[in-house]
């Protein structure tokens, strides 16, 4: 877009006045006007924003939550074009978001694509396009307009898809007239229903709302320009407006002058305009002459499905042309790595960092890590059963811990000291353990199991602390230190 076609508007910081509206002054275009926005604004904060031709400054007084719906439709309250980049994940939503948009919608076509690799001609099913909803509402806080499609059959299948789309958490909600299978907008070979039912799925789907107790945007589409005559696409329209539309589409109209009269039916519900890229039967206009004609939404459908395809195209061409694609076709790993939301990750997982290490874990970290990474690393062997699962030492009663008069009688206050140093001079292991759990010594250390401890303990019951038990090199090659304390 030329960028001289873009002027700058500010809508400066609210006054004090106690209306449950706020109230902003500030230039758009020459004269001076007021805006009123709801106190329960999604602008929530002081930011800037880029909603097409509009590069605002919104300064909001509260911060109350407020469903995407409402947000939708305080969209629609303000002045301007908005327009509204098609997503198709997770990822590109989230892009859109962090690109300034203030709403995306799901482009059919797109999703189809990218998640089934299949033109837009009815594959899609509805359980699909509510999965990868959830999906790509539960990723951004902007507000997303879900295409409908067909509503996926008759009226009472209208209902179900517009009450599945409140559920995935979708703003609003598209809602063609085609019939099944569909065909793709711009495309041959379409048709639609007749009016009278195309008409009784609009009011199936405000039935359907009401049913809910949700206020999610309706915008009702006609295919019918293309496949009728633009006499019965205005007609359509009317029709859908008086049936309690919100947002009124005619998809591929043909010339501007087809657009004005759309804009001219029905006054007071906004219109949606469909800047199809790449070569569609509609004129692609700017924002601004969008604005002049009387649109207030605008979407793009293929922007992003688009580029993307083109990067991987090329960057599978360098791939396999022995290179790897150049930096500036691509985010570096560390603006990745902020995008995704790595290093927000890890500064909360601070939060609940622990530094007290059990002994399991010490164990476990003797067990596995150091012996896989130095015996598999020298002699090509893997630990198909690691030393440790569980400890779950078995108290030994017969040693004086039920009272009985034993030599071991005092065994209970003695600990035992069990020190494993590798073959590679770094220390493994070193752990004590009341004397009393002689089972569960050989859970720690294996190379224990053929070992007569309870002889070794009788003959040092007397000993002073500090005895050395046993030193010896297990089959690995570490060296195995147990001592009396």
């Amino acid at each position: 877009m030329n960028s001289s076609l873009t002027p700058t508007r500010n809508l400066y910081a609210c006054d004090s006045n106690p209306s449950p509206f706020l109230k902003f002054k500030g230039p758009l275009f020459s004269p001076k006007r007021s805006f009123f926005f709801p106190s329960s604004s999604p602008f929530q904060k002081l930011n800037k924003v880029r909603t097409g031709i509009h590069h605002r400054t919104i300064v909001a007084c509260s911060s109350e939550r407020v469903s995407p719906a409402k947000t939708l439709r305080q969209i629609l309250e303000l002045p301007g074009v908005h327009q509204g980049p098609a997503c198709f994940d997770a990822l590109s939503a989230k892009l859109v978001q962090d690109a300034g948009f203030l709403y995306c919608f799901t482009s059919g076509y797109s999703i189809s694509a990218a998640r089934l690799a299949l033109p837009d001609t009815g594959f899609l099913s509805y359980g699909e396009m509510v999965d990868q909803g959830q999906l790509i509402t539960q990723a951004v806080t902007i507000p997303v307009i879900g295409d409908g499609q067909n509503g996926y059959g008759n009226a009472m299948n209208v209902k179900r898809t517009v009450k599945g789309f409140i559920r995935a958490g979708f703003a609003g909600i598209i809602l063609e007239d085609q019939v099944s299978p569909k065909a793709c907008g711009h495309t041959r070979s379409r048709k639609v229903v007749s009016k009278e039912e195309a008409v009784m799925q609009i009011k199936a789907a405000i039935d359907a709302r009401k049913e809910s107790g949700s206020d999610i945007v309706i915008v009702a589409r006609t295919d019918s320009r293309q496949a009728v005559s633009l006499e019965e696409a205005l007609w359509r329209s009317r029709a859908f407006a008086d049936a309690g539309a919100d947002v009124l589409f005619i998809d591929a109209l043909a010339s501007k002058a087809e657009m004005n009269a759309f804009c001219e039916i029905s006054p007071r519900v906004p219109k949606l305009a469909n800047m199809l890229e790449g070569g569609g039967k509609t004129p692609i206009l700017n924002p601004l002459e969008l604005e002049e004609v009387g649109f207030k939404l605008v979407i793009y459908p293929l922007s992003l499905i688009g580029v993307s395809i083109r990067a991987m195209q090329d960057a599978l061409a360098a791939i396999k042309g022995g290179r790897i694609p150049p930096p500036g076709s691509m985010p570096s790993f560390e603006e990745l790595k902020e995008l995704l939301g790595f290093n927000a990750y890890h500064e909360e997982e601070k939060l609940y960092a622990t530094t007290r290490r059990s002994v399991s874990e010490k164990v476990t970290q003797y067990s596995r890590q150091p012996r896989v990474q130095d015996d598999t690393a020298r002699s090509g062997r893997s630990l198909s059963n690691p030393a440790v699962e569980v400890i779950t030492p078995e108290v030994m009663n017969n040693y004086g811990a039920d009272g009985s008069r034993s030599p071991l009688n005092g065994i209970w206050s003695r600990t035992l000291r069990i020190k494993i140093t590798g073959r590679d001079g770094f220390e493994r292991l070193d752990v004590r353990i009341p004397a009393g759990f002689l089972e569960g010594i050989t859970n720690i250390v294996p190379a224990l199991g053929g070992v007569n401890l309870k002889e070794l303990l009788d003959e040092a019951a007397d000993e002073v602390g500090g005895k050395l038990l046993l030193d010896f090199n297990d089959a690995m090659g570490d060296r195995i230190q147990v001592f009396l304390e």
